[in-house]
């Protein structure tokens, strides 16, 4: 849905907080500060009938409504949906273009709130991406007819069929928020997203801020590190600030970049 000047009508895409039940969670009190951030958990329930969950088991999440949103948003304070759409139209509007012109691909979508944060922004066409079949799931259950196509799959595969039913939509700005770095979205299905994006294209994609020390070495942080340095991207944005908190507290710091391509499609992943 579409109001006149060619924004999607946000009143459809409100988080249903109303709706949503209120989950008993949980956070572990010893040895908390000891776990990295993808091996943190938390207790749902109470009593012997509670669960622990990780924080990247996102299939147990995605089915319960609302508790993604809980968890991250209300507990954790996570800002980044929020702050690289703000970083997004920004560069976009300051380049001259204009939001609701962009055909954006949403890699690692989840259960949307990327993609709200997109619309609420003027962006008129996303198109979302996962591996998870819970995660489109959730989006269609919480945040129906946000995005004009959601698509189930590996895109590590070149020349697939996903991939090749994907390229069709032309796109001209690729999007994803915290999806990188922890082995939820492999480096050769960032690399496959990227060559997606038209010549000039958008990319905006944020990551945590050990990523870009050069004491990381793995794939994703060397990947990185090459377009920056390889001057691939015509840089708009490179912004430190909070993503969210860790569950014992601490501020958790990641980078956000935008810019737009160039020199061409990025090599397959090496690293």
């Amino acid at each position: 849905m579409q109001t006149e000047n060619g924004h999607r009508a946000v009143i459809e895409l409100r988080h249903h907080k109303a709706h949503a039940p209120r989950y008993s969670v949980r956070l572990p009190v010893l040895n908390c500060r000891k776990l990295s951030q993808d091996e943190a958990y938390f207790y749902l329930g109470d009593g012997p009938d509670s669960i622990r969950i990780r924080f990247h088991d996102y299939d147990e999440i995605y089915k319960r409504p609302g508790l993604y949103e809980q968890i991250f948003y209300e507990r954790l304070k996570c800002e980044s949906p929020r702050r690289m759409a703000h970083w997004l139209e920004t560069s976009v509007l300051e380049s001259g273009g204009s939001l609701s012109a962009l055909r954006v691909l949403d890699l690692g979508a989840g259960n949307g709130m990327v993609g709200q944060a997109l619309a609420q922004v003027g962006v008129a066409r996303l198109v979302g991406v996962d591996i998870l079949s819970e995660a489109k799931e959730a989006t269609d259950r919480d945040r129906p007819g946000l995005y004009d196509s959601y698509y189930i799959g590996d895109l590590t595969i070149k020349d697939s069929p996903l991939i090749q039913e994907v390229s069709q939509w032309r796109f001209d700005c690729l999007t994803s928020v915290a999806a990188l770095g922890f082995g939820d979205i492999p480096t050769q299905a960032f690399i496959n997203a990227y060559n997606l994006v038209d010549e000039g294209g958008w990319i905006c994609f944020n990551i945590k801020e050990t990523f870009l020390s050069e004491k990381d070495d793995t794939g994703f942080s060397i990947l990185v590190r090459q377009i920056l340095l390889s001057q691939r991207l015509e840089l708009h944005r490179l912004v430190r600030y909070r993503h969210r908190y860790s569950i014992d507290g601490e501020p958790l710091f990641y980078y956000g970049i935008v810019g737009r391509k160039q020199g061409g499609p990025l090599p397959d992943c090496d690293v």
